[in-house]
C-alpha cells in the first residue's frame, strides 16, 4: 500500500474513537439551531463556516435570545481565541507547505485534530504530516456536518415538551470539566461561569461575552502568578 495512503488512514484511525463524543455534540448543535429559529440551510451554513462546536452553541443561544449580530460574532471570536495558540503550536510542522495549503489546513483545525497531530508529530518523523492531519481533521469535519444535519432534522420533529435543548448546557459542562486540569484553567472556568451568570441581565445579551473575557483574563493572570 502507498505509504502516503497509510498516513492518511492513520489519521482517520486515530481520530475514530473520538467520534463517540463528536456525534452527540453535533446532534445537539443541530437541535440548538432549530431552537434558535434557523432553517436547515442556515444551520448548515453556520456549521460549515464556523466549524467550532462551543462557539456555535454560544452563538445559537445568543441568536435565539435576540442578541445583536456584533455580540454574537464577538462572543464566538472570544471563545475561539484558543485557536490562535493552536495555530502557533502546529504551524512549524507545516512551514514547508505553500500558503494556500496552510490556509486549507487552518480551516480544519480543531481541539482534537491539534492534540492528535502534535502528539503524532512528536513521536514520528516518518509520516506525511499534512496527510495525517487531514485524515484526522477532515474525518471530524464530515462527521460534524452530518451530525448537525441529523440534529436539525430530528430537532424539527421533536416536541418542545421533551426539552432536548437542555442538552446544550450539559454539553458545555462536559467540555468545561475535563479542561479544568490545573489552577489557571480552573480559575478561568469558575470565574467566567460565575460572571456570566451574574451578568446575565446585561443589555444586548452581553453577559456571556463579559464572562468569557473575564475568564480568559483571570486564567492568564493566574498562570502568570504560577510562573
Amino acid at each position: 500500500m502507498d505509504p502516503l495512503h497509510d498516513d492518511l488512514l492513520a489519521g482517520v484511525r486515530d481520530v475514530s474513537p473520538l467520534m463517540l463524543g463528536i456525534v452527540p455534540f453535533a446532534l445537539v448543535a443541530g437541535i440548538a439551531a432549530v431552537d434558535a429559529g434557523l432553517g436547515l440551510a442556515e444551520a448548515v451554513g453556520l456549521s460549515v463556516i464556523v466549524f467550532a462546536g462551543a462557539s456555535q452553541l454560544a452563538a445559537l443561544d445568543l441568536i435565539g435570545s435576540g442578541a445583536p449580530l456584533a455580540v454574537v460574532v464577538g462572543t464566538a471570536v472570544v471563545i475561539n481565541l484558543r485557536m490562535v495558540m493552536y495555530s502557533a503550536s502546529i504551524a512549524p510542522h507545516f512551514a514547508r507547505y505553500a500558503r494556500g495549503v496552510r490556509a486549507g489546513i487552518a480551516y480544519f483545525l480543531t481541539d482534537q485534530a491539534h492534540a492528535l497531530s502534535v502528539a503524532e508529530f512528536g513521536a514520528s518523523d516518518d509520516r506525511s504530516r499534512a496527510l495525517y492531519y487531514l485524515g484526522a481533521a477532515v474525518s471530524l469535519w464530515i462527521v460534524w456536518q452530518i451530525g448537525t444535519v441529523a440534529g436539525v432534522v430530528v430537532g424539527a420533529g421533536v416536541p418542545d415538551a421533551w426539552g432536548l435543548t437542555f442538552a446544550v448546557p450539559l454539553v458545555f459542562l462536559a467540555l468545561l470539566v475535563p479542561a479544568m486540569k490545573d489552577r489557571p484553567t480552573t480559575a478561568a472556568g469558575v470565574t467566567g461561569g460565575a460572571v456570566a451568570v451574574v451578568a446575565a441581565g446585561l443589555p444586548l445579551n452581553l453577559g456571556l461575552l463579559v464572562g468569557a473575557v473575564t475568564g480568559i483574563v483571570v486564567g492568564l493572570l493566574t498562570e502568570g502568578r504560577s510562573r
